[in-house]
């Protein structure tokens, strides 16, 4: 069976684009305001806060592991908190490439790996938000490799550099994941995975989309009654089991027609429509336009 974990981080295309290596000193304060990107970070020295919205604060130390796939606005501190109306603080450039917060000529309290990287998908809303809003490992040295690998591979000019980032980043992305645990995560395919009667059923949804799945199949599959599997798979992934189907037969379509994977009829097929007219209508139900328009848009912006 293909693993659904896999399949959509591999689906989000990750890219780097930024890796540093940040020292900070005395009292020190970040903020980001809903940025896009998704950010990863490695603690190589000390502690520090992490605040993600009005969420109360996180205590980060030596060898924490942290990533946070969406937007999100977030304040990353000190210890000793800033006085309240003090100024962000703003970075400094360093000679050997590294930045630094807080006062300069000071020994540093804190040494941080912080990554930022890009989603290629044009479903990555859908997909992340499969995903947990935040991932937060403790002492794991397999996630600090790899995050140095990352840092080392961004730095470096060699050959290759962009296809050895992509495929780090989705080897981080998912040892991340798998590392967190089910129960503390928000809904999500997390958590549906980790619920060994729904991660039947989503591993059959992905090894077979062609199949015309009902939720009574899904049900038998996870060996629940159709009223208990819909409500406790809704519960876990946070949407019911056709709205998942749905929406996972629609990414594959998206990225079969970007990448020029077969006609509009072979797509349909391969996702699960029994004519290329009623594929035609679910997607353009789902995207805004019809297929055949959108693949063509995608060979427009190509040029």
């Amino acid at each position: 069976m293909v693993d659904p974990l896999s399949e959509i981080v591999a689906l989000l295309q990750p890219s780097a684009s930024v890796s540093k290596v940040v020292n900070c000193a005395g009292r020190w304060r970040v903020r980001r305001y809903r940025a896009p990107e998704p950010l990863y970070c490695v603690i190589l020295e000390g502690a520090c806060k992490l605040r993600i919205g009005d969420q109360p604060p996180i205590a980060l130390q030596t060898d924490d592991f942290v990533l946070i796939p969406s937007s999100s606005t977030l304040t990353m501190s000190s210890l000793e908190p800033p006085v309240p109306e003090a100024a962000d603080s703003p970075p400094t450039v360093l000679p050997n490439g590294e930045f630094s917060l807080g006062p300069q000529g000071v020994k540093p309290d804190v040494r941080l790996l912080v990554g930022h990287c890009i989603f290629g998908s044009p479903d990555a809303g859908l997909l992340v938000s499969l995903l947990p809003g935040l991932v937060h490992t403790r002492g794991d040295r397999r996630l600090t490799t790899l995050v140095q690998l990352v840092v080392d591979e961004f730095r470096s000019a060699r050959p290759a550099r962009d296809v050895i980032l992509t495929r780090l980043l989705e080897v981080l992305f998912i040892e991340a994941f798998r590392t967190s645990s089910s129960g503390a995560l928000s809904p999500g395919l997390l958590r549906g995975l980790g619920d060994e009667r729904l991660a039947v059923a989503i591993r059959c949804m992905h090894d077979r989309p062609t199949q015309a799945w009902t939720v009574a199949q899904l049900a038998k599959q996870a060996a629940l009654s159709r009223s208990a599997f819909f409500d406790r798979f809704s519960r876990a992934v946070g949407m019911a089991p056709m709205e998942y189907l749905h929406a996972w037969r629609m990414a594959m379509a998206r990225k079969m027609l970007i990448q020029k994977e077969g006609s509009v009829a072979q797509v349909a097929q391969r996702v699960g429509y029994g004519s290329a007219s009623a594929f035609s209508v679910a997607f353009a139900r789902y995207v805004g336009v019809p297929p055949s328009r959108y693949a063509q848009a995608q060979m427009e912006t190509e040029h």
